[in-house]
């Protein structure tokens, strides 16, 4: 018996599943006390809910470090409040979107949406689920929300905006044998009925651009003689060309007919330029000759202030000015010749800035009262004038001589071209005169550079004897149709007003 007892007492030692009556509590059963206690404590009268339940219990503060983490103002969330109905909405359409769509069912009516208007505030039919009805909480006055976008998938503007393309190339390429490689003369001038007019030594040939058709229109007669200097009238109906013989010619283009020639000069005539019925015509005598086309005695004023040869002559499109440069550096403006003659015309201004012959010189279409002019090889800069205040106002040195000026209106630029060193054409962005592109080809110097018709080509002639068309300012098509329509509403109400 003795032995039995014993080993029923080393059983009840050795059992585990007995609970052990003198082990400290399990954890879950200290949690479980402490908040029971908490909540009995909380919710009996007089004693606070915060006295500590155990002394084991960790800390909730880590001692010396009692300040609190100041947080931002306000927060950056804005959590919405959906209220049932719109939870009503939501289940109304996910269950709308898994039924079959009727092909034949009608659309909601007019009255229908208003109805769904009026009680719900939006058309059911297209309400979002668990839209935001309202507008979110304005950030607080002073916070600042230090996010910064890392991708976004959204095109930026500067991908969006189409970059022009200009052409490296010409367009095409004429010949021009015989061409006078002289930089004081003006041999080559486009009409505005698309023809093309430049002088070979001393002949005058012209270059249909529609058609492509080239015809011989004068020849002078002694072989000495050479042509200096062409001009088209506004129409394009008539040509003026200035000859070595002191002589300015006028020419019938279409019946190819010389219907006057009009001595005045004493020297050659390098420089032509027309206002309505008045021609103006530069000599190497530095003499400036006004002709009225119209009467018998043509020659109706003289404008002297130039010592040297006018290699550059430009009336202001709107008339009222005629600029002039010459072989001294200077570059004269002068009224608009009244009516009848006048013998005394005094000049309005003269500039003396450029340090080179000034034969290049340009008005510009949509700012009547700017005149850009450009110095030889001693200067080689493009000055800006304000021809109403007298002032330069910019100047660029283009480290070329410059033969050549022309005002691009379809994109506001300026064209300019240049000799030595590097005999090519530029086109600069006005008014900042930044270079947009450089048009490379001509193996020699540039001597006048002209624009089409339309503005979409300019035209240059070189001592190589080439002609080339460089077509580099063509409209983008929606602002070509838009000027278009814009044209023929303008002539349809001039007619009207004829009528």
């Amino acid at each position: 018996m003795a032995h039995f007892g014993f080993e029923n007492d080393i059983h009840s030692i050795l059992k585990l599943d007995m609970p052990i009556t003198n082990a400290p509590m399990a954890r879950w059963q200290r949690k479980a006390s402490s908040s029971n206690t908490s909540a009995t404590n909380g919710l009996s009268p007089g004693k606070s809910a915060n006295v500590s339940l155990s002394s084991s219990k960790t800390p909730s503060k880590t001692p010396g470090k009692s300040k609190k983490t100041p947080s931002k103002m306000g927060g950056d969330r804005f959590i919405p409040i959906r209220n049932s109905k719109q939870m009503d909405v939501a289940n109304f359409l996910l269950s709308k979107e898994n039924e079959p769509v009727d092909a034949n069912a009608a659309g909601p009516s007019e009255s229908q949406k208003a109805w769904s208007v009026s009680l719900n505030g939006y058309n059911i039919e297209e309400a979002k689920i668990l839209h935001l009805g309202g507008k979110p909480l304005n950030a607080p006055e002073g916070y600042q929300n230090n996010l910064k976008v890392l991708y976004s998938q959204g095109t930026t503007p500067a991908s969006v905006k189409k970059t022009r393309y200009i052409s490296s190339t010409p367009d095409r390429i004429l010949d021009a044998p015989d061409l006078r490689n002289d930089f004081y003369l003006n041999l080559l001038d486009w009409s505005s009925r698309n023809f093309l007019a430049v002088a070979l030594h001393n002949s005058v040939y012209l270059w249909d651009a529609t058609q492509g058709d080239i015809h011989l229109l004068m020849k002078m007669e002694r072989e000495e003689d050479y042509v200096c200097s062409l001009s088209w009238t506004k129409e394009g109906s008539y040509l003026a060309v200035g000859t070595s013989d002191c002589k300015v010619q006028l020419w019938d283009v279409e019946n190819q007919k010389r219907l006057r020639s009009m001595p005045s000069h004493t020297a050659r005539v390098g420089s032509l330029s027309w206002n309505d019925h008045v021609l103006s015509s530069g000599s190497r005598s530095g003499h400036i000759h006004h002709h009225d086309v119209r009467v018998a005695d043509h020659h109706i004023c003289t404008l002297a202030a130039h010592s040297q040869e006018v290699c550059g002559l430009k009336w202001s499109p709107d008339g009222r000015y005629l600029a002039s440069g010459g072989n001294d550096n200077l570059v004269c403006l002068w009224p608009r010749v009244q009516e009848g003659g006048a013998s005394d015309s005094q000049l309005i201004r003269c500039w003396s800035e450029h340090q080179g012959a000034v034969k290049a010189l340009a008005w510009c279409p949509w700012q009547s009262n700017i005149l850009a002019s450009g110095g030889g090889t001693s200067d080689r800069h493009i000055r800006i004038w304000n021809v109403n205040s007298g002032s330069c106002i910019s100047s660029l040195d283009t480290q070329s001589q410059i033969s050549s000026l022309v005002f691009a209106p379809n994109y506001k630029e300026l064209v300019s071209a240049h000799g030595y060193a590097h005999n090519n054409v530029a086109i600069w962005k006005y008014p900042s005169l930044t270079k947009v592109a450089e048009l490379n080809g001509h193996e020699d110097r540039v001597l006048n550079l002209i624009l089409s018709p339309d503005f979409s080509t300019v035209a240059t002639v070189a001592g190589d004897e080439t002609i080339r068309l460089w077509k580099s300012f063509e409209m983008d098509p929606v602002k070509k149709k838009a000027k278009e329509r814009m044209i023929k509403s303008t002539s349809s109400v001039i007619h009207q007003s004829i009528r």
